[in-house]
């Protein structure tokens, strides 16, 4: 079954395959299912066209998808352009809503770079190479 350009898988549950979906949640999912009259319980591929149908219709009046991602990045954009404290955090890569970033934030910072003290001996062969190199 394929919604709004995704793959949505045949496996599972519809009330789980559903948030598949980009700007689905478990708690929309709830309120799209009884608009569109399906058993949550029913495995995505028991369902049939008309079943289908009625789940595209329901999500009509959601946005999902490229949607919502658009939108989403023209919010970011308007607070890097503006100049806001969010939109300088998005710019440099840092978390915007005041969590500590001196021991935790690795997911938005990305891996551990150790800068500041080298070792006396690395230090003395970068020195005797940068003089080989001067002369």
């Amino acid at each position: 079954m394929r919604i709004a350009g995704v793959n949505i898988p045949d496996e599972k549950r519809v009330d789980i395959a559903l948030t598949y979906l980009f700007g689905i949640g478990r708690s929309n999912v709830k309120a799209v299912l009884e608009k569109a009259k399906i058993d949550p319980s029913l495995r995505v591929k028991s369902l049939n066209e008309d079943d289908q149908k009625r789940i595209t219709n329901a999500l009509d009046g959601i946005k999902v998808e490229g949607d919502l991602r658009s939108e989403v990045a023209e919010s970011i954009k308007r607070l890097k352009e503006a100049g806001t404290y969010r939109g300088v955090r998005h710019i440099r890569g840092l978390p915007g809503r005041g969590q500590r970033t001196r021991s935790n934030a690795r997911t938005k910072r990305g891996k551990r770079m150790t800068i500041g003290a080298i070792k006396k001996e690395v230090a003395a062969k970068m020195e005797a190479a940068a003089k080989t190199k001067g002369k």
